[in-house]
């Protein structure tokens, strides 16, 4: 792995000073009630009648057609005479273009609540179209965070992969039709009010599913436990989330059976979005968006390349956080914790296949520079621990080569 920039003197200074306690000051409000077991799909109905739905959307992509788990969510709803409005014309990174399908769909069935079920992409259309659908406008208008300016409808979230953990926020991350690139949208009235985790719905998941969902979530784990608006509380659910994530991990690439297994990944995403909500995310984020946006390199895969890479940058800062992060003594050796966390980060996503070198993923060498100018403007790095300029960028995408 390349030698990360700065010298020793000021790596062990810079982390002497990041040894002190940090208690950032926080807002918290707990907006989403959690639903989680083996089997508590069947309490769909019951749940959203509770809600008060009568008509909702159900924003579910083909794959969740093909699995039968939108028929299965279907039967519950009409148990509680329920009518579904279904949406299923959009695909994985969810664009502008996709959202004003969705709300030119629903706009005319009188819908009052949104379901999102399936993965990330599921999740952040439903929330793209509530708020074109409430609030008007373009999905640009919300760009950032707190612009919907009027109630949004109610939404239950069903995660059928353990990865963004869009359930547990209230952030869309949506792409430019065009360009491609995300945008993250964010309003404390888009999260969901109700977010159901049966772990018995990811069973259906493709093995390369399971393995890019999961490095996602592990990678929510690392990146919310050191980035510069990180709190008390978000610490508590990066490590959780770190926690069940390392451990279950490969149980699930090798027995994808496993429910309990399955389960734990599932309440370690949760947890990892939790964080996301009180931390964001940080340069390994900032680099994979890019790869996405101009490479179609799938996003878990981005940063199975990237995030070993940017933990190694990140160590003279952030080489305390990540020994807390592990679980080690006080006393112990940030620095060789940085170097530990890569390594292990690396073997796990070389147990699950995914690649190593950007050089594989149709990246060259001379679209590095291009690629970090990208990476330096994306909002995620300005949480990072380190500074992160394009220079930094650029630095990290040679070593990722």
């Amino acid at each position: 792995m390349c030698a990360a920039s700065g010298d020793t003197a000021a790596s062990n200074t810079v982390a002497a000073a990041a040894t002190r306690e940090r208690l950032t000051p926080f807002d918290f409000q707990p907006r989403t009630r959690l639903v989680f077991g083996a089997g508590c799909i069947t309490r769909l109905g019951a749940i959203a009648a509770e809600l008060g739905f009568r008509r909702p959307l159900l924003v579910a992509d083909h794959g969740l057609l093909e699995a039968g788990h939108v028929r299965l969510a279907e039967r519950q709803l009409a148990s509680a005479n329920i009518v579904v409005v279904p949406f299923h014309a959009f695909d994985v990174n969810p664009d502008t273009a996709m959202i004003e399908t969705g709300c030119a769909a629903a706009r005319p069935q009188a819908v009052d609540a949104i379901i999102g079920l399936g993965g990330g992409s599921s999740m952040d259309c439903a929330k793209g179209i509530n708020f074109l659908l409430t609030n008007g406008g373009r999905m640009e208008d919300y760009q950032g965070y707190g612009r919907a300016t009027r109630p949004l409808l109610p939404m239950i979230g069903i995660p059928t992969t353990a990865g963004t953990g869009s359930e547990a926020q209230s952030y869309a991350v949506i792409a430019e039709a065009t360009s491609h690139v995300k945008m993250a949208c964010g309003d404390p009235k888009a999260a969901f009010r109700v977010a159901i985790l049966d772990p018995e719905l990811t069973l259906s998941q493709p093995a390369i599913v399971t393995a890019t969902s999961g490095f996602d979530a592990l990678a929510h784990a690392v990146e919310t436990a050191v980035t510069t608006r990180r709190t008390p509380l978000s610490d508590c659910h990066a490590r959780e989330a770190w926690r069940l994530l390392n451990t279950h991990y490969e149980m699930v690439l090798d027995h994808p059976g496993d429910v309990d297994a399955r389960a734990a990944m599932q309440l370690g995403a949760f947890h990892a979005g939790l964080a996301i909500e009180q931390s964001m995310l940080g340069a390994a984020h900032a680099c994979a968006n890019p790869l996405t946006a101009r490479y179609q390199v799938s996003h878990g895969v981005a940063l199975a390349i990237m995030l070993p890479h940017v933990v190694h940058w990140n160590r003279l800062t952030a080489a305390p956080m990540y020994s807390r992060l592990l679980g080690d003594a006080p006393d112990t050796d940030g620095d060789d914790a940085a170097h530990r966390l890569a390594a292990r980060l690396r073997h796990l996503a070389d147990r699950a296949g995914l690649p190593s070198r950007l050089s594989t993923e149709g990246v060259g060498v001379d679209d590095l520079p291009q690629l970090a100018e990208d990476a330096a403007v994306q909002w995620t790095g300005t949480f990072n621990p380190r500074p992160f300029t394009a220079t930094d960028a650029l630095e990290i995408y040679r070593c990722a080569f």
